[in-house]
């Protein structure tokens, strides 16, 4: 006597022979509104309490000066001036340079003080 055969373990579905377009997914309906947490729970979330007051970086000089190596500097300024230095002397002058366009820079200098100088 032999063993009766065995069943199929995956069943194959047949491949369309002509394509198709996939079709589309309905839209999901939304229910409620979305919540920051759980129900009954307050919000941990308060206003920003470090409000500004009116001042924003518009001039920068980054110095990098490591132990044994030669320093550099870089001055920006929102205005578009853009320097950089290498060595001692430069850097000490990008320096002084950096700090005389803060009086000259047009964008930290207001209207008011233009006419009145």
């Amino acid at each position: 006597m032999s063993a009766p055969p065995h069943p199929p373990l995956k069943s194959l579905t047949p491949t369309p022979s002509n394509p198709r377009a996939a079709a589309h997914a309905a839209p999901g309906t939304a229910v409620g509104e979305p919540k920051g947490g759980a129900e009954g729970v307050t919000s941990a979330l308060r206003p920003d309490p470090q409000q500004g007051d009116g001042r924003y970086p518009v001039a920068w000089l980054h110095i990098s000066a490591p132990r044994g190596a030669v320093p550099t500097a870089a001055s920006k300024c929102l205005c578009g001036r853009d320097r950089s230095a290498v060595g001692k002397a430069r850097v000490l002058a990008l320096i002084d340079d950096h700090t005389a366009h803060r009086d000259e820079c047009p964008l930290r200098t207001t209207q008011e003080g233009r006419a009145a100088a």
